[in-house]
């Protein structure tokens, strides 16, 4: 039996517990001496962690085993409110993922003590508690962007959100309007909002870049509108912020059918006021315009479960169908990626009917062309002798 005091090694020491087990111990880089977080049933196991431990400290990838003694939900509320550029959505949204999902399954868990096994336990919680997919999963890339700048921090080592896929959304495929629809919707919310459901749906704008609008940033002549700004909180004294990404600040082209509108609105309009407002003049509220104008007008026209966003929608599908790129659809957009372009490329039935008839269109062009060709190429006496084998035929 070896004896239970200390053996001084270069680095470190190890000792025999009076259970039989190893325990590692060694001097941190802050001064302080730490034992290892467990046991070893051998000697030569806790030298071995030892020597890992030392090769860690060496190489400057000690991480403190105290430091990730935060909680989550205190870590989490820190990291909301230092990020920077975060826009007043975003952080109300990181607050109720928070507030609702994370600290709720997860209050009494430190950044340390959280673990792959015990991320995979809260996601499944959330999914049989009834939490939609979508939201268990922006409460998970929430999560794991949180943990991303612990590591950052140096706080743990090594991200325990890993399980593969659990970021995705499986978004339903939102509806597309037909020109008829948005016509329809656009006699039911009445002359006010006329002029705004047309122009949402004709130049693809987000709800805030609609709000945001000044008469003078509509051009019927060049039938453009210019979005330099996006409405982030309504009321007697809105808030402003810049689009929503640098691609955001864009000019978009719509189409003149709805010029006639658009004036007719625009001439109402008192000087200074926004181009779209509530009764009372103040800047649109989204929550209200959904209650009072938007839902009464889908109950009458029979379009139950379309959202504001699906104008949107619509109108880059709308411009998609037409024959937009992928480029040509990012500045529309105001995106600057091509992934949300790619969204409204798919096929439709009528977009694949119209391809095959250009194809199609095309080809015909092509083989009469090549037969004219060949045609003018034949000698006299060829062209004789085919007269020939027609009449004897």
């Amino acid at each position: 039996m070896g004896n239970s005091k200390g053996r001084r090694r270069r680095f470190g020491t190890v000792r025999r517990l009076p259970s039989g087990r190893w325990q590692a111990r060694y001097p941190g880089p802050d001064g302080l001496v730490r034992p290892a977080d467990d046991t070893f049933a051998t000697k030569t196991g806790a030298e071995t962690w030892l020597t890992r431990k030392e090769a860690e400290i060496l190489e400057d990838d000690w991480i403190d085993p105290d430091a990730g003694e935060v909680l989550i939900s205190d870590y989490a509320a820190t990291w909301i409110e230092e990020r920077a550029g975060l826009r007043p959505k975003s952080v109300t949204n990181y607050r109720g993922l928070l507030r609702r999902h994370i600290a709720t399954h997860l209050a009494t868990v430190t950044v340390g003590e959280l673990t792959l096994a015990r991320v995979r336990r809260w996601r499944k919680k959330l999914l049989d508690s009834g939490t939609s997919p979508i939201t268990t999963a922006k409460a998970y890339r929430f999560l794991r962007a949180v943990m991303n700048t612990a590591v950052d921090d140096g706080l743990i080592r090594r991200n325990p959100c890993r399980i593969k896929g659990a970021g995705s959304e499986d978004s339903p495929e939102r509806p597309v309007l037909s020109v008829a629809q948005v016509y329809a919707l656009a006699d039911a919310v009445g002359l006010r909002y006329r002029a705004l459901i047309l122009l949402a749906a004709f130049s693809s704008l987000r709800w805030g870049e609609l709000a945001a609008l000044r008469p003078e940033d509509i051009d019927l002549d060049a039938c453009t509108v210019r979005v330099t700004r996006q409405l982030n909180k309504p009321g007697a004294v809105p808030v402003f912020g810049p689009p929503k990404s640098r691609a955001g600040r864009r000019v978009v082209d719509f189409a003149d059918l709805i010029v006639p509108d658009l004036r007719r609105h625009l001439g109402s309009v008192p000087a200074g006021a926004l181009a779209f407002t509530s009764p009372e003049g103040t800047a649109l509220s989204n929550t209200n315009f959904r209650r009072r104008v938007w839902g009464p007008a889908l109950a009458a026209v029979g379009l139950a479960g379309v959202h504001i966003h699906d104008l949107r929608h619509t109108g880059n599908q709308f411009t998609a169908d037409a024959g937009a790129n992928t480029r040509e659809l990012m500045v529309r957009m105001g995106h600057d990626s091509e992934r949300a372009a790619l969204i409204y490329l798919h096929s439709s039935d009528k977009r694949q009917r119209a391809l095959a008839d250009a194809v199609g269109k095309a080809a015909r062009a092509e083989l009469a062309q090549s037969k004219k060709a060949k045609t003018s190429g034949q000698s006299g006496t060829r062209k004789a002798r085919s007269r020939d084998d027609r009449s004897e035929t």
